[in-house]
């Protein structure tokens, strides 16, 4: 059988314990007889004899005051009509210990039990555990987020475990429309240093195309000497939301060899690392920024603004693991699993996929026509053409699977433009034409409807048989009359 410990025994027992030791010490070290200690402490000699044989036989633990097992537990009351006590509880969370004696009054009486008292009602009441008292009154779900064993798992090196999740920012934005409007942020960390591997800001809603986009941009080498985080990592943790759950990410997962795991349904957990650089994002940067104040910030700017905050974040020591992210990432010479290639990424990840046929000019598309000396081999050829919504100035070729060329639209080679744009110009234009169209509908409209009533005034009006109506003929007067 195992000794007994200190370890095992709470402050309060352990400071009792001490007490009655530096009281029998004298007569442990030879100092003083037992009963001149027991005379001087006015502590009975039976008392003293009795610590001094428990000390010796469990040595400080021994000295030290046991709890009643029992202790919480009226003994006035018995077992069943606790449990009914506990049972009316339950079944009436809501309602005061008064109403619940007198339900039990009655429960005593129709049983021929014994009726506690109140007071010891109220004690039952106090001493029902928290957590089941919570499970009862609030449910499993607000059980579950004060009370369910969490596994914290973190990763024991770079690229192990990547998180993935969405944000809508904490601020407004002014729209190329003039309306305020909150932007999404898809930001994907790295579990093991903490740092950012990539993002995507847009008004878009999450979507798998967002999520796609922003996976491309985490593993693809950055040209930015500063953020070196990237590669393909071993597993990828992300909520049950549907822009994650889409077939095409998985399949994406899959053909790069990616553990894809979801969180719990209705139980978003395990995100916390992620969800606290989300806090830091909103409390340090759009608090602070004097570009937010304005009200004046646009996309464009915010997400200059969003970069240069997460470059100086990945640089910044880590309270958690003493590191910066960069530093930690790159700990020990890491060489991260990468693509083969851009082209197999794109092929990949850019969802938005269309089929063109190559004219003679080159494909249009959108309105919009995009060369590339490559595609005069393949003039009335059907290909498939992938793009970014977000930047439509080069579109990605693809003839039977396989990557062709990067046509570029000559018109927005010298700036970024989005799909979005072109339909807004597009429709700008359009609703012009039609206004236009309109106006000069009405002028005409204006010019038949004066001319149609000079007509109608011209035309002899008719009598209402129908018959155009004459002057009225003089009445022939003769002579004999």
């Amino acid at each position: 059988m195992k000794a007994p410990t200190i370890a095992e025994l709470s402050e309060s027992q352990r400071q009792d314990a001490h007490k009655k030791y530096q009281l029998i010490e004298p007569y442990l070290n030879g100092s003083t007889k037992l009963n001149d200690l027991a005379k001087n402490k006015n502590i009975p000699l039976r008392t003293l004899n009795f610590w001094l044989k428990k000390y010796r036989q469990e040595g400080l633990h021994g000295l030290a005051r046991k709890s009643r097992q029992d202790k919480g537990n009226t003994r006035k009351c018995d077992q069943n009509l606790r449990e009914v006590i506990e049972g009316l509880y339950f079944k009436n969370p809501t309602m005061s210990s008064k109403n619940i004696y007198i339900m039990l009054e009655k429960y005593c009486s129709k049983n021929n039990s014994k009726l506690p008292s109140y007071r010891t009602l109220c004690r039952i009441i106090d001493n029902i555990p928290d957590d089941i008292a919570l499970l009862n009154a609030k449910g499993s779900k607000i059980y579950k987020q004060a009370y369910d064993l969490l596994h914290r798992w973190s990763a024991t090196y770079p690229n192990e475990l990547w998180q993935a999740d969405h944000v809508l920012i904490d601020i407004e934005i002014e729209t190329r429309k003039g309306i305020l409007q909150r932007p999404w942020l898809t930001v994907i960390m790295d579990d093991f240093s903490r740092g950012v591997c990539g993002y995507e800001l847009s008004l878009l809603s999450p979507s798998s195309q967002k999520t796609a986009l922003c996976l491309r941009h985490a593993i693809w080498r950055k040209q930015d000497q500063q953020w070196q985080i990237f590669g393909i990592p071993d597993n990828l943790y992300t909520d049950h939301g549907s822009d994650f759950t889409s077939h095409h990410i998985e399949q994406v997962c899959i053909d790069l060899k990616i553990q894809l795991t979801f969180s719990t349904v209705g139980c978003p957990r395990g995100r916390g690392k992620i969800e606290r650089f989300f806090r830091t994002l909103n409390q340090k940067l759009v608090s602070s920024h004097e570009m937010l104040s304005t009200g004046k910030l646009t996309l464009e700017k915010l997400n200059v603004i969003i970069y240069e905050f997460i470059l100086d974040y990945n640089q910044q020591i880590h309270s958690e693991t003493g590191y910066s992210p960069i530093a930690r990432w790159q700990n020990n010479g890491f060489i991260p699993r990468v693509a083969d290639s851009l082209d197999m990424l794109d092929l990949l990840l850019f969802t938005e996929v269309k089929p063109r046929k190559v004219q003679r000019d080159g494909i249009k598309f959108e309105g919009l026509r995009y060369i590339n000396i490559a595609l005069a081999e393949y003039i009335g050829e059907s290909v498939m053409i992938r793009y970014n919504p977000s930047d439509i100035t080069a579109i990605r070729i693809y003839y039977k699977d396989k990557f062709l060329c990067q046509a570029i639209c000559n018109d927005l080679a010298t700036e970024q433009v989005s799909l979005k744009d072109i339909q807004k110009a597009r429709n700008t234009r359009r609703n012009e034409l039609k206004k236009t169209i309109k106006n000069r509908k009405s002028l005409v409209d204006a010019v038949i409807e004066a001319s149609s009533q000079k007509q109608i005034e011209a035309i002899p009006s008719k009598d209402l048989s129908g018959n155009l109506s004459s002057p009225p003929k003089k009445i022939k007067v003769y002579k004999n009359e």
